[in-house]
């Protein structure tokens, strides 16, 4: 179907204002404005009973880590470790902050939001690294944050969903945190991707395959290294034995069609799945609550399956 009417508004609004594509800017300039974008695509931020800003170890040191409560401390809840967008080299826990909120109340969870490292400064493997240590110290420390470490799940959006594929790979190999579920929202899968959608999706004004180049880019020291399963999940030897999967994807994505196979990869080993495409809608849409009907829609789904699964 055509890009939705909101979507080629937004398309519209960005053309007119003449900003240019983040992979034609510097780091710090792409940082800045995708932070900005996404707040202003965002709407108002929910109130939750509360926001806690913790300091954990991580492999290179202290990392940032973020805990939105859906109510006040006293019975263990369930959790989400939930890890930003950004292809790796952009975002931080701020990029995430709404999206977080909304999950944190409409879930009923506890969500953390981690500040993993990124590339090009911290190239693959370390973003993988502190994501690891991040949902070990969860566990680890469940019992004085209010959580119970028998519900716990792991989400993330776009590079976001790529280190949450890698996650539940991690925990399953080593015998780690027990996961109910992942959250993969339009996940890179696939380094070395040759799709309909990746060669189809070359539109300037929207996230196109010169925007998958550019990240991929940045995070890969090594071109190499993009066949380990940490850095394409689609790689991997074996998916069996993963936790349940929610795969969103959105039509008008050059990774629409690796996330669709990861889910498919995800089914033909026994995981239980449930995928939803998005029609009309670009990459990045699931954190624009303030701007696309669709983007509430697709937090409201991802919500009530991570409900479901931690109960």
């Amino acid at each position: 179907m055509p890009l939705h009417p909101q979507a080629e508004a937004l398309r519209a609004r960005r053309a007119s204002s003449g900003a240019p594509p983040l992979y034609t800017l510097t780091l710090a300039e792409a940082r800045a404005a995708d932070l900005a974008d996404i707040r202003a695509a965002a709407g108002s931020p929910e109130p939750v009973a509360a926001v806690e800003e913790h300091r954990i170890p991580g492999p290179g040191g202290e990392l940032a880590l973020r805990l939105y409560r859906p109510e006040p401390p006293g019975r263990q809840l369930p959790a989400l470790l939930y890890l930003f967008g950004g292809g790796w080299a952009l975002g931080s826990p701020d990029t995430s902050d709404a999206i977080c909120r909304r999950l944190t109340n409409a879930a009923g969870c506890v969500t953390a939001s981690v500040g993993y490292r990124l590339a090009p400064e911290h190239p693959f493997p370390a973003a993988v690294q502190d994501c690891r240590a991040a949902l070990y110290w969860l566990a680890a420390h469940a019992g004085e944050l209010g959580v119970d470490p028998g519900r716990l799940a792991v989400g993330g959006d776009s590079a976001g969903g790529n280190l949450t594929a890698a996650l539940a790979l991690i925990a399953r190999d080593e015998n780690g945190p027990a996961l109910r579920h992942q959250l993969l929202v339009y996940p890179n899968t696939d380094h070395a991707a040759d799709t309909p959608s990746l060669r189809e999706h070359d539109d300037p004004m929207l996230f196109n395959r010169r925007s998958v180049d550019w990240y991929w880019g940045h995070y890969l020291a090594d071109p190499a290294d993009g066949a380990h399963p940490h850095a394409s999940p689609l790689r991997a030897p074996g998916l069996a034995g993963l936790p349940p999967a929610t795969v969103i994807t959105a039509e008008y994505d050059p990774l629409r069609d690796e996330g669709e196979q990861y889910a498919e990869a995800l089914r033909a080993a026994g995981v239980p799945v449930e995928s939803r495409r998005y029609d009309g809608m670009p990459h990045g849409f699931f954190a624009m609550t303030g701007t696309l009907d669709a983007a509430a829609d697709a937090q409201r789904y991802a919500a009530e399956r991570l409900r479901e699964a931690l109960r």
